[in-house]
Order: structure tokens, then C-alpha cells, then sequence
């Protein structure tokens, strides 16, 4: 099948603002949007700029919109989008070139959440012990990939930089709720700032658009919970 890919290409370098360009590819139904990518990388424009890394869904690093919405271009197959695919890069971030973003501000905000396990507790002689009920409280958050599909598309994002933002609070409840960890204190202080938890709308674009399939909105409602119930 014949694809045209419309992608946003901008370099800082050369351009004074984003541009369109097009590409025709020949595909087959079953190739993804990254092989269209690659295809148009290697073999029509060596100039095209975008972030891979395993083409498997685990990485994150090739996050960008596809025919207007937040997906993995790994995951997402030609054949479910027709003979038209349209790229861009992520909204909210500076774009560094074509579809590459600048994510440092993304992953600040990751760290200011504490996203490691924190005991103070002599180590044990063998591993910390739960139970399967204690894992399962928060087994939806360990499957976050970091891609930042979720912070990009919500609105709130959009029109206010300083909010943490949906992907920090779910890497933060992921050890909030872990019955190891000590810190959830510590967690829910920072998230109760005003640009922290409370930005949240409700408004599900961030479940909507995780490609791990996390319930983000429910995650943030916990978090939310926890802050009005505890005394940290």
C-alpha cells in the first residue's frame, strides 16, 4: 500500500517556524508508523529527526502525535490509520528538531516525586516480603514507561507549565502505596503543592492516551484520597 506520511519538521537551525512536508511510502499494511519513519530516514530524507530506541513499546522514547493523538509509533499499525498518516511532535515541550523533544523538564519533574524506594530500616538478611494483596495496591503504576504520552496530552499541561503533571504522580503513587516504603509522607507533601495533584481536571485524556493502558486518572484520585486522609 501506498502511505503518505504530512509530518511537522522544524529546525532551529534553518527555519523561522514548523513546516509540513510529505512523503510517499510504500508499505506493507502490518509495518508500523516507525517503519514508515525509518523508511523515509534511511531511503528519502536523511535529515528526518526522531527518537527510537527498542521498537517494542517498553522504551517510550518514540512518543509523538500520529493522526492527532499521543501514541508509540512501535505500536501503532498502518493499516488501522488508511493511506494518510500525520506526525508531530509532542505538544508542551520545546521542540529541539523535527520530532525531537526537549524532555528534561519532564523528567525534573519525575525526580521532585521521589521515585525510588525509600527505607531507612536495617537491610534484611533476604528480600523485603509482601503480600500479593500488598502488590497488587499498586501494580497498575510499575507499568509507566516514561514515554510522557499522558502529560502531553492534558490540557491543564498545555496551559500551565508548572503543573507536575500526570506521568510524576503515577511514578509517585507507584511507591506511595508500596507497603515497604517509608517515604509516602515525604510524596504526598510535595504533590499537595499548588501546581502538584489538585491541577487535575478529571478530564481522561491522560488514561485515554497511555499506551500501557495505566488507569492515570484513577491513580491520581488515589493520590488525591491519600493526601485528604493522611496527616503527613
Amino acid at each position: 500500500m501506498k502511505v503518505t506520511f504530512r509530518i511537522k519538521r522544524f529546525n532551529p537551525e534553518t527555519d523561522a517556524r514548523p513546516h509540513w512536508e510529505e512523503y510517499e511510502v510504500e508499505a506493507e499494511p502490518v509495518d508500523r508508523v516507525l517503519d514508515g519513519l525509518h523508511y523515509i530516514k534511511w531511503y528519502l530524507d536523511g535529515t528526518l529527526a526522531f527518537r527510537r530506541s527498542c521498537g517494542h513499546g517498553i522504551c517510550g522514547s518514540d512518543a509523538m502525535m500520529i493522526n492527532g493523538r499521543n501514541r508509540l509509533a512501535c505500536k501503532v499499525l498502518l493499516k488501522d490509520l488508511g493511506r494518510k498518516v500525520v506526525v508531530e511532535p509532542l505538544r508542551g515541550f520545546r521542540v529541539i528538531k523535527d520530532l525531537v523533544v526537549d524532555m528534561e523538564p519532564f523528567f525534573a519533574k519525575y525526580r521532585a516525586v521521589m521515585p525510588y524506594l525509600v527505607n531507612n530500616d536495617p537491610a534484611p538478611e533476604k528480600e523485603r516480603l509482601q503480600s500479593p494483596e500488598e502488590r497488587a495496591r499498586y501494580d497498575d503504576t510499575t507499568k509507566c514507561i516514561l514515554c510522557a504520552a499522558c502529560t502531553t496530552s492534558c490540557p491543564i499541561f498545555w496551559a500551565n507549565g508548572q503543573y507536575i503533571g500526570p506521568a510524576a504522580i503515577v511514578a509517585a503513587h507507584r511507591f506511595i502505596f508500596d507497603s515497604r516504603d517509608q517515604a509516602a509522607a515525604a510524596r504526598l507533601e510535595i504533590l499537595n503543592d499548588r501546581s502538584g495533584v489538585w491541577r487535575c481536571r478529571t478530564v481522561f485524556n491522560c488514561t485515554e492516551a497511555c499506551p500501557r493502558g495505566i488507569d492515570v486518572t484513577k491513580a491520581i484520585e488515589d493520590v488525591k484520597r491519600a493526601i485528604l486522609l493522611s496527616r503527613f
